[in-house]
């Protein structure tokens, strides 16, 4: 198999290339990556010399580039994406592009090419906010409440579209918030964790009531190769972590992980919109496709918090210029 992994020098990205190249080694990966701030070839120091892999600098916007990389790929599997809620709050304009326009472009030319598969990676984001019970199933509405969340909703309407209409062969995954290594250092998790080795303190909205679905990458990467492999054509499935937390237990358990008190807190003025909860029913991929989350959230918080550790080459020069640009906001 010949795959084109959009958006592979980000978190997820990064790491399902990877993981493909473990565990199949007769494919080969083209990479299509823009490398704006989040996208960072460093994701993929440890692999850029293995010949089964490719990499493409450009834009999913690009009509030409896509075209030409596309002639050359049998599936897709569209991880290119601005995902920053609060950089949407300030400036919507390039989540439209990418993740509306971009996603059309492909859409667009994994028709002509007659691509045998199309995988797009969404976000549970799309279906807005959860009271105090039950869980989003694939038949939800879609309710976003922010800008970026409405720019991933109309890319899976997209989708849905051209399935319908043209018969292209695709799939939309929603996976739930992840958390691992190589995740950009303004995300909640390696804000903590690097925060924390520099002696600073942890930011937290609100009164860090809200709760969130935690799905560790290798779990959400294995729930994108499933249904890669073995996904109905046409579907969406949900890809849950089973770990509902609140924000300020996730920061508890990461303090005592890292041997640090809670004084380290430090509550600051609540997000606009701020959704207050997200959690996601696996019944479809469970029953459907047989995956379910195996990493359990203090084992994953444990691999990730080392994993930072052992690589501050990668997150200090990241979080130093982050810091100077971003004026500290943070998203789950």
């Amino acid at each position: 198999m010949r795959l084109l992994i959009t958006g592979g020098c980000g978190f997820i990205g990064s790491n399902f290339i990877r993981y493909i190249l473990k565990k199949y080694p007769d494919y080969t990966i083209i990479n299509l990556d823009a490398l704006t701030y989040a996208g960072n070839p460093e994701n993929l120091k440890d692999i850029k010399n293995d010949k089964r892999y490719h990499f493409r600098h450009g834009r999913i916007e690009d009509v030409s580039l896509v075209t030409d990389v596309l002639g050359d790929v049998n599936c897709v599997v569209n991880f290119a994406a601005e995902s920053h809620v609060d950089r949407s709050i300030m400036d919507a304009q390039p989540f439209l592009m990418t993740n509306i326009i971009g996603t059309q472009v492909l859409l667009d030319a994994t028709k002509e090419f007659k691509i045998k598969r199309f995988i797009h990676i969404s976000t549970d984001e799309v279906y807005g906010t959860l009271g105090d019970e039950g869980k989003f199933t694939e038949e939800n509405p879609l309710k976003p409440n922010s800008p970026y969340s409405a720019s991933k909703a109309a890319g899976d309407l997209l989708v849905r579209a051209y399935s319908e209409t043209y018969g292209i062969p695709a799939v939309i995954v929603r996976p739930s918030n992840n958390y691992g290594s190589y995740q950009f250092p303004e995300k909640f998790i390696p804000l903590m964790i690097t925060n924390l080795l520099i002696d600073k303190p942890v930011p937290v909205y609100g009164k860090g009531e809200n709760i969130r679905d935690w799905l560790f990458m290798e779990d959400c990467c294995a729930a994108i190769d499933v249904v890669l492999h073995t996904g109905r054509a046409g579907e969406i499935y949900n890809a849950g972590g089973s770990c509902e937390m609140k924000n300020i237990e996730l920061v508890k358990m990461v303090l005592k992980l890292m041997g640090k008190s809670e004084k380290y807190i430090k509550f600051v003025q609540d997000r606009p919109g701020h959704d207050y909860r997200y959690a996601l029913d696996n019944s479809k991929i469970n029953s459907g496709l047989n995956w379910s989350p195996a990493v359990k959230i203090e084992q994953g918080l444990e691999r990730t918090i080392q994993w930072y550790k052992d690589n501050e080459w990668w997150w200090m020069p990241l979080k130093k210029k982050l810091g100077a640009e971003s004026k500290g906001f943070w998203e789950e």
